[in-house]
């Protein structure tokens, strides 16, 4: 196959990419249009929870696509209500609510707040969130994240969402008004460069939410489904919001997304929420499978451990290599590279391994999130031994990168 000959042009340019095509993944590795293979710690931002085409993920796509897709979320469908009763069962939720992508629940969880508001504090809309969170590309979503620059991107902005600080909680009680109705946060920020909120930070969030009657709100698009070594990552923290978002890795490489609320919460009333393709049993039969890997105690006790060796073997290259800090939770984890070489390390990393020794033919995929910041999200049941492999890729692209 030859790259120049392919259509791209027919697709709308919206990010640049390399000139490469992926044809195959397996695990933590993909195959690209050329036959080269890359160790992938990228994992489409989070969501290959269990890698590229698991059998769980395949078995489930085949067994249930031959008896129903699609009836229309006007109608109950076995598949729905069985990861409905699986979610509700294993969190501090009674209600969910099914989606496509992470942007579509963080939606949800807007309106939701609102519509509570609306019907038990007068009125009340404003969601307070952080500097340098991500929530999502819709305008809501957009206008809640606290991503530079994104305040002028499609002005003007929704408005209702204060920025406070993460783990400042003065900041955050600062921002509190007779008009505030939430407070929304990732418990680890992801696209703001892996920063996890502190303990301390999660129980003062909870105790303002109860002295103010605010709703917490929880979003674990990036952090649900074991990525922090616990089934969600509220888990992580001990801490029960009264809303909380899935997406990426509840669908483990589909489109698949929840919205999950406490009872006392579930204010929607009909009409108020919907969407064609929401709750289709085709997706939420890989959800069931997905969850019911995921939720294994060995499964997560294995994330735990690999995230521990990940950590461990970052740390050491940090100090072999003069970096900076390692930081983050489970299997979401970054590095400060002291210098804005991120872009170039990926680069480096994805083409030009493949001339050094135990790279024959290979390359590794990596991200970064912030020009001086790597992040990492592998697969939940990567290997010790491609952590290693990572490690010894990591450091030659570095070593390029810098000269």
């Amino acid at each position: 196959m030859n790259f120049k000959d392919l259509p791209i042009s027919a697709l709308m340019d919206i990010t640049s990419r390399p000139e490469l095509v992926f044809t195959e993944g397996h695990g933590s590795w993909l195959t690209d249009h050329n036959g080269r293979t890359y160790l992938d710690f990228v994992q489409g931002w989070a969501v290959n929870a269990l890698g590229h085409s698991p059998k769980e993920i395949t078995e489930a796509l085949a067994a249930q696509a031959p008896r129903l897709v699609t009836p229309s979320p006007a109608f109950y469908n076995l598949p729905a209500i069985e990861l409905a009763r699986l979610l509700t069962s294993k969190s501090c939720f009674q209600r969910v609510f099914f989606a496509n992508t992470g942007a579509e629940a963080n939606e949800g969880a807007i309106k939701l707040a609102r519509k509570w508001g609306k019907k038990n504090k007068n009125g009340a809309y404003e969601i307070i969130t952080t500097v340098g969170s991500f929530h999502g590309r819709t305008i809501a979503t957009m206008s809640a994240s606290g991503k530079p620059g994104w305040d002028t991107m499609f002005a003007p902005q929704v408005p209702g969402f204060p920025k406070a600080t993460l783990n400042d909680l003065a900041s955050v009680e600062a921002l509190i008004t007779d008009k505030t109705v939430g407070i929304m946060l990732e418990p680890v920020q992801g696209e703001g460069g892996v920063n996890p909120a502190t303990p301390e930070f999660m129980r003062g969030l909870r105790e303002l939410c109860d002295r103010h009657r605010l709703l917490l709100i929880c979003d674990e698009v990036q952090t649900g489904v074991g990525r922090l070594g616990t089934l969600f990552g509220y888990q992580h923290y001990g801490v029960e919001p009264d809303i909380m978002t899935l997406g990426k890795g509840i669908g483990g490489g589909v489109p698949l997304a929840a919205l999950l609320a406490k009872e006392a919460v579930a204010v929607f009333e009909h009409g108020d929420q919907g969407g064609t393709y929401n709750g289709n049993p085709l997706m939420c039969a890989v959800g069931i499978a997905v969850l019911g890997a995921v939720a294994n105690p060995a499964f997560l006790a294995h994330v735990v451990e690999a995230g521990a060796h990940l950590a461990s073997r970052l740390t050491a290259l940090s100090k072999e290599l003069d970096l900076g800090d390692e930081r983050g939770v489970g299997l979401l984890r970054a590095i400060e590279l002291k210098a804005e070489i991120g872009a170039k390390v990926v680069g480096m990393a994805r083409d030009n391994l493949a001339d050094q020794p135990g790279w024959t033919n290979r390359g590794l995929l990596l991200n970064s999130p912030r020009p001086a910041v790597l992040r990492f999200m592998p697969a939940l049941n990567v290997t010790l031994g491609e952590i290693d492999l990572m490690i010894d890729g990591l450091r030659i692209a570095i070593g390029l990168a810098r000269k």
